[in-house]
C-alpha cells in the first residue's frame, strides 16, 4: 500500500528547519515520540532533542537505544506537563515543542475524569503559557478523531485542549510563539488500540467485535509522525490540520487480521461511536481542501490574515469528513500490509 500522499515530508525543507535547533517531545516515551525520535535523529541533525515524560523506567528503556553516547542531542527530562515548574526549566531554550502526551484511553478517563482533565487540559494550558513565556517558537499539538463531536470525556478533554492551543495564539502579544494542532485517526498498532487485541485474542480463535456496522479512520505511527513534523515547518498558527485517511469497517479489519476466526457481537461500549468524524459538518464554513489533507482555520478573525490559500478550495458547506460516509476504503490486502511489521498475518 502506498501512504496517503499527506504523510510524505518534503524532507529538504525540514532539513533548514531542524538543524542545530532544539527540539522537546511531551510524552516522549510513547508510540509516537519513540518513533518521532527515530524519524528525527534519523533525518535530521537537531542541536537538542529533549524527551520530556514522568516515566523514568521507560525513560531508562529508551535511553539504552538512544543513548546520549552514540546520539550526543538526546536529552531525557523527568516531568509531568500538570507541573509549571518544570516545564518551565524544560522549555528553557526550546525552539519547537511537539505535544503528545495525554491520558488517552477512554474507559480509564471515564473512571478518573479528574486526572484526565488535569493532564489533557490543565496541562495543555501549562504548556501554553510556559512556551510564551519561555520563546519557544513553535508549538504543535496532537489531537484525535475523538475530539471532533466528542461523546466521552477523552474526547472532549481534547477537544478543549485543541481550542486552547487556538487560542493561545490571542496570548502571544508581541511574542512569536505560534500553536497549531494535528487531527488524525487510529493509528495502526498503537498500545491499547483494537489491532493489539485481535493480535492477542487470535489465539482464542474468537474476536469480540462491538457492532458489524462500525468503521475507523486508519493511519501507521510513520504516516502520523511525517504529518506532524510537515506541518510543524507550514503552520502559521491557529488552525487544525487533519489528514485524507482511508477508513476500514471492523469486520474486514478482524478477516484481515485472523480470517479463520470465528465473530462474537458484544456490543458497542460507553463513549464509542460508530463511525468517527475529523471534520465536523460545523466546522465545514471554516474548512478549506489541499491534494491530500484539510485545514480547520480559526475563527479569529486576526488569525486568517496569516493563511495563504493558494492551492486549496473552500469545502462544501455541508461538508463533513466522516469515517463511514468516507470515500476512500482499505482493502484486506493494505491492512494486511500495515499491520505485517506487528506479528505475522497468514497469507
Amino acid at each position: 500500500m502506498q501512504p496517503p500522499n499527506a504523510n510524505q515530508c518534503n524532507k529538504g525543507e525540514l532539513i533548514d528547519m531542524f538543524h542545530d535547533k532544539v527540539i522537546l517531545i511531551t510524552g516522549g516515551t510513547g508510540s509516537f515520540g519513540k518513533k518521532c525520535t527515530e524519524i528525527i535523529l534519523k533525518r535530521y541533525k537537531p542541536k537538542k532533542l529533549i524527551i520530556f515524560s514522568r516515566d523514568e523506567l521507560k525513560q531508562f528503556e529508551m535511553s539504552q537505544i538512544y543513548s546520549d553516547q552514540k546520539y550526543p542531542c538526546m536529552r531525557y527530562f523527568i516531568g509531568d506537563v500538570r507541573d509549571k515548574e518544570r516545564l518551565y526549566r524544560a522549555f528553557k531554550g526550546v525552539d519547537y515543542v511537539i505535544h503528545a502526551a495525554a491520558l488517552k484511553q477512554v474507559p480509564a478517563a471515564e473512571y478518573n475524569p479528574f486526572e484526565a482533565v488535569k493532564t489533557n487540559i490543565i496541562g495543555a494550558q501549562n504548556i501554553i503559557n510556559v512556551a510564551i513565556d519561555t520563546g519557544v517558537k513553535r508549538v504543535i499539538a496532537l489531537s484525535t478523531d475523538k475530539a471532533a463531536n466528542p461523546v466521552n470525556l477523552y474526547g472532549a478533554t481534547k477537544l478543549c485542549s485543541d481550542k486552547l492551543f487556538i487560542a493561545g495564539n490571542s496570548y502571544v502579544g508581541r511574542n512569536e510563539t505560534r500553536f497549531s494542532v494535528v487531527r488524525y485517526g487510529n493509528v495502526v498498532g498503537s498500545r491499547g488500540s483494537v489491532i493489539p487485541f485481535f493480535l492477542k485474542k487470535r489465539k482464542d480463535g474468537v474476536l469480540p467485535i462491538t457492532d458489524p456496522r462500525m468503521t475507523r479512520f486508519w493511519i501507521t505511527l510513520e504516516q502520523g509522525v511525517d504529518f506532524v513534523l510537515k506541518n510543524l515547518e507550514r503552520m502559521v498558527g491557529g488552525e487544525i490540520f487533519v489528514p485524507k485517511l482511508p477508513s476500514m469497517n471492523i469486520m474486514d479489519l478482524a478477516r484481515a487480521i485472523c480470517p479463520e476466526c470465528k465473530t462474537e457481537i458484544v456490543g458497542i461500549r460507553p463513549g464509542e461511536k460508530l463511525h468517527e468524524v475529523m471534520v465536523p459538518r460545523d466546522d465545514a464554513r471554516n474548512t478549506v481542501e489541499f491534494d491530500d489533507y484539510y485545514v480547520i482555520k480559526s475563527t479569529f478573525r486576526y488569525f486568517e490574515r496569516r493563511f495563504k490559500e493558494d492551492n486549496c478550495k473552500p469545502v462544501p458547506e455541508d461538508f463533513e469528513y466522516n469515517s463511514g460516509t468516507n470515500t476512500w476504503f482499505l482493502t484486506l490486502d493494505e491492512m494486511k500490509e500495515m499491520i505485517k511489521h506487528l506479528e505475522y498475518l497468514p497469507e
